[in-house]
């Protein structure tokens, strides 16, 4: 198989940092590559450095001659006076012999399967996710030998998302994608990049296999570095043994102790992220809104919601761009006023909204500072913990604390605004599209917060597998009403899926079933839906005693009437989530039985 490029000892700094460190690497004709790795590590510059945008400051990059390359960086530049076919058709050069009438066409379908109605749009009008996806349009409607992504599932919806990855499935060429969308990373991929400390480290498998080999290799090099500090330390007993300056003793074996000094000298092992759990304490009364119409520029965008959220409800909610969803957000919040309809908040109540786009601050601010002027301590179960310990568990060492937030990159930012955000010690937790700009790593640290944090949780989301981790129920903005469904991501697929089944039955003289990628996707328990299938059984008799007991503190209290009006309260509570683990109950065993039958015609 021929070489698409070849990375000869090439470095890259960025200010003092080094993003690059004497990489050497070889991607093949047909490779398709998954890069991952922390914020500001240099994924998107080795990109840049792929698409030939940047040159290394030392060291070769070998590039196939006469190969075409699309690149599609996170924030691409458009010409504003284009119209978005235009734009689209213009953002490639089009290739020797290439059928333009061909190429627009194309360029026009993917527009529309991305969700544009009007093609003669101009580009000013449009927002920086609706230009990010005429940028795509662009990448894709033109053959090339390579195809260069970063970040492309920000800022489209899951619909497109899905369209996105059946897409890069059946596409041909080299393909390498800067992404942290693990579903799109699963199915995609046959090598993954790891980009970090100065390195490329390779992985010629899937993510699944980068995962399991990653963790082998983390256990091989700390088994490695804990043999060398053990012998280090036997080394150093037989050298402090007589006098420093004995010239008896075995050089040679003096330059072994060289060497492991040398050894051990390591870098620091890479720090890992820790969020403190920081909640406030919640009271009985959260959040409740009643036939609630949600607007914006005069333009009714969701019908008569009406919903109470409970103390640790995990809420999801989807739907295409430009539905509403972060306009109901923001009403919620107390942003923008509701067109009609009531919100009531709970006195103890502390909201903290994680915006989409992250508010600006001052560049010259000190990273400090901006903690410290939300708050210059928090309560921990592990004690009280001052902005910058705070600081250093998001990953931001006492040494880059006094740098300027201009130095920061998009996800180091992101990563700022969600600390800045839990120093406030929320407990409800208000999400709009959490895991934009954010790496796995922080990813994973965040969903096992989320998974541990006391109080409630509204999340809109784009990212699959975040929704299967994090939500037990779902609402869908459809045609401006909010349709509920019980359980993550994945059950809204079987749902929608099952609808459209009953809507169009198949003929019954089809011979052959048509595995369709829903079908398959079906077959299997997503995350969600096997922690809650392991421990469906024990929270369903948990809520009944609960209810148990509540009815005999009923009938021992009927006198005290402020008592009565409490439990009732909780009554009505654990009935509500007993209602809904018997729905997601009777859901999960249904699919259980589906898979087992799935299984049963596979053998």
């Amino acid at each position: 198989m021929a070489c698409a490029y070849t990375f000869n000892q090439v470095t890259l700094h960025y200010s003092e940092k080094i993003l690059l460190d004497g990489v050497n690497l070889t991607i093949s004709d047909g490779d398709r590559i998954g890069v991952v790795g922390r914020n500001g590590a240099g994924k998107s510059s080795l990109l840049r450095l792929l698409a030939g945008c940047e040159e290394p400051d030392r060291g070769d990059i070998a590039v196939r001659r006469g190969m075409s390359i699309a690149y599609l960086p996170q924030t691409p530049v458009l010409r504003a006076e284009d119209t978005i076919t235009q734009a689209a058709l213009s953002y490639l050069p089009a290739r020797p012999g290439e059928d333009i009438d061909a190429a627009a066409y194309e360029a026009q379908t993917i527009l529309t399967q991305l969700g544009f109605t009007d093609l003669q749009q101009k580009v000013c009008e449009l927002s920086g996710g609706q230009q990010m996806r005429v940028a795509l349009a662009g990448v894709l409607c033109r053959e090339s030998d390579v195809l260069l992504l970063d970040e492309p599932t920000n800022h489209i919806d899951l619909d497109m998302a899905q369209w996105l990855e059946d897409r890069l499935v059946a596409r041909k060429g080299t393909l390498i994608v800067v992404t942290h969308d693990r579903y799109l990373l699963e199915r995609t991929f046959n090598r993954i990049f790891h980009v970090g400390a100065g390195r490329v480290d390779t992985f010629q498998t899937d993510y699944a296999g980068y995962l399991e080999e990653r963790a082998q290799r983390e256990e091989m090099d700390a088994a490695t570095l804990r043999k060398n500090k053990s012998l280090y330390r036997k080394e150093l007993a037989w050298i402090r043994r007589g006098a420093q300056a004995r010239s008896t003793k075995a050089k040679g074996r003096i330059q072994r102790f060289d060497a492991l000094t040398d050894a051990i000298r390591e870098a620091p092992p890479e720090e890992k992220l820790a969020m403190k759990s920081v909640a406030s304490r919640l009271g009985k009364k959260i959040l409740a809104w009643e036939h609630l119409d949600v607007a914006i520029g005069g333009q009714t965008l969701v019908k008569d919601f009406s919903y109470t959220l409970l103390r640790d409800d995990r809420m999801g909610i989807i739907g295409g761009n430009g539905a509403g969803k972060t306009t109901l957000l923001r009403t919620l919040c107390g942003e923008i006023p509701a067109q009609s309809g009531s919100i009531e908040i709970g006195d103890t109540v502390r909201i903290g909204y994680f915006a989409q786009h992250c508010p600006p601050l001052d560049p010259d601010t000190r990273i400090i500072d901006a903690v410290r002027d939300v708050a210059v301590k928090v309560y921990t179960p592990e004690g009280d913990l001052s902005a910058s310990q705070m600081a250093e568990t998001f990953l931001f060492p006492s040494a880059m604390q006094y740098q300027k937030v201009s130095s920061l990159s998009g996800g180091e930012m992101r990563r700022l605004y969600l600390l800045r955000i839990l120093m406030t010690a929320p407990n409800v937790l208000i999400l709009d599209e959490p895991t934009n700009d954010l790496d796995l790593e922080t990813l994973n640290v965040l969903e096992d917060y989320l998974d541990s944090f006391q109080g409630a949780i509204i999340a809109v989301s784009h990212d699959r597998y975040f929704l299967d981790r994090i939500t037990t129920h779902l609402f869908a903005v459809q045609d401006g009403r909010m349709v509920p469904y019980i359980g993550g991501y994945q059950s809204y697929l079987d749902a929608k899926a099952e609808a459209e089944a009953a809507a169009n039955p198949a003929p019954k003289a089809e011979a052959k079933p048509v595995h369709t990628r829903q079908t398959s996707y079906d077959m299997r328990f997503s995350f969600k839906e096997q922690r809650d299938f392991d421990t469906i059984d024990e929270t369903i008799a948990g809520l009944e005693d609960k209810l148990a007991s509540l009815d005999e503190e009923l009938a021992t209290n009927s006198s005290d009437y402020a008592r009565v009006t409490a439990v009732m309260q909780a009554q009505q509570e654990t009935q509500q989530k007993l209602d809904e683990a018997m729905e997601r109950w009777m859901y999960l065993q249904e699919k259980w039985e589906r898979i087992q039958q799935a299984k049963g015609g596979k053998a």
